[in-house]
């Protein structure tokens, strides 16, 4: 499937790059006719003693973004400042767009004002991809107990992008591998995003995809915590920068080696979240993610502790990993 970027917009933005085509063929991404790896990491920068996300640190976060290799950055809700948008594009990355289903009207899928974002942005160089849910798969308690009724959603309303923006790509960020119900379902998502927590050793998925669908599919989220909270498998408790390290080599060594089924990852996370399991003033263990028992190496997910970078934008061991593998281009 071709997606051709319209011009007029870009044309009067002199100064912003321009992305001629982005398509899926066959199980590749395609930019500008060649083969596109997302080397991705998932954003959600939330300053302490705050929970709300804020882009005030976005250019120091981009030129780090850049030194690490990274050329996608994947956001779980729309980014409303343009100029942000705008930087991101003068810097040569790409965003995948995510649009939750009920952000209470803001850009949701309820409410149906995502199309009034893909309206707005359908044009910026910036955007690589729209997608909608995070592993809501995991949560039919929010669909009056049936999951069908999210999939019945997420598939009109990427049939709605189509009909509004033929020049994107339209995604999801499914909880693992997705079943025949899935897929049954969601005939117009054009390109697969999983949520793959599976130890260290997430390989294996690239056969099993390669079996039930001959689409292309991405890692939406994959990676590992500073965090351990039990001593296990060599590691000491308490935070532990090698374990996450070590966990994120295993894991980005997998998928550069599969590069023939899957596109790439959006590895979790930039930066740690001390707004997500206590006191925002302060970095706290635990928290909680479903389907996390995969988590290496000690089957938690502590929530606070995924970031790349600390929230001083200090680099973690796991930060060198990624740019070596994101910049020497390993196999």
């Amino acid at each position: 499937m071709v997606f051709i970027i319209a011009g007029s917009w870009l044309n009067s933005c002199k100064s912003l790059p321009v992305a001629n085509a982005i398509k899926t063929e066959g199980r590749q991404l395609l930019v500008n006719n060649q083969p596109f790896f997302i080397k991705g990491i998932c954003y959600h920068p939330v300053p302490p003693n705050k929970t709300k996300r804020s882009f005030d640190r976005i250019e120091e976060d981009l030129d780090l973004m850049l030194k690490a290799g990274i050329n996608t950055i994947r956001v779980y809700e729309p980014i409303q400042e343009k100029e942000v948008m705008d930087l991101i594009a003068e810097k040569g990355l790409f965003v995948i767009v995510g649009f939750g289903y009920n952000q209470g009207g803001q850009f949701d899928v309820l409410s149906g004002t995502y199309l009034d974002y893909v309206r707005s942005y359908k044009n910026h160089p910036a955007v690589l991809l729209w997608e909608l849910g995070n592993e809501y798969n995991y949560h039919p308690e929010w669909f009056s107990g049936d999951i069908k009724n999210w999939y019945r959603a997420m598939n009109e309303a990427a049939k709605a992008i189509h009909a509004e923006d033929p020049a994107h790509p339209v995604t999801t960020a499914h909880g693992e591998l997705p079943d025949k119900l899935a897929l049954a379902m969601g005939t117009e998502i054009d390109i697969w995003g999983m949520n793959v927590y599976r130890w260290d050793k997430p390989g294996p998925i690239f056969d099993q995809w390669k079996q039930i669908s001959t689409k292309p599919m991405y890692l939406s989220e994959a990676g590992g915590d500073s965090y351990m909270t039990y001593g296990s498998h060599g590691y000491d408790q308490g935070p532990n920068q090698k374990a996450q390290a070590d966990a994120n080599a295993n894991i980005l060594k997998a998928i550069f080696a599969r590069k023939d089924i899957g596109s790439g990852v959006a590895l979790f996370s930039y930066t740690d979240g001390w707004w997500k399991a206590g006191n925002p003033d302060k970095q706290d263990p635990g928290g909680f993610a479903p389907n996390s028992s995969g988590v290496p190496y000690d089957r938690t997910a502590n929530e606070e502790y995924w970031g790349i970078v600390d929230l001083n934008r200090k680099q973690k061991e796991a930060f060198q990993v990624v740019k070596k593998y994101y910049t020497d281009e390993i196999d």
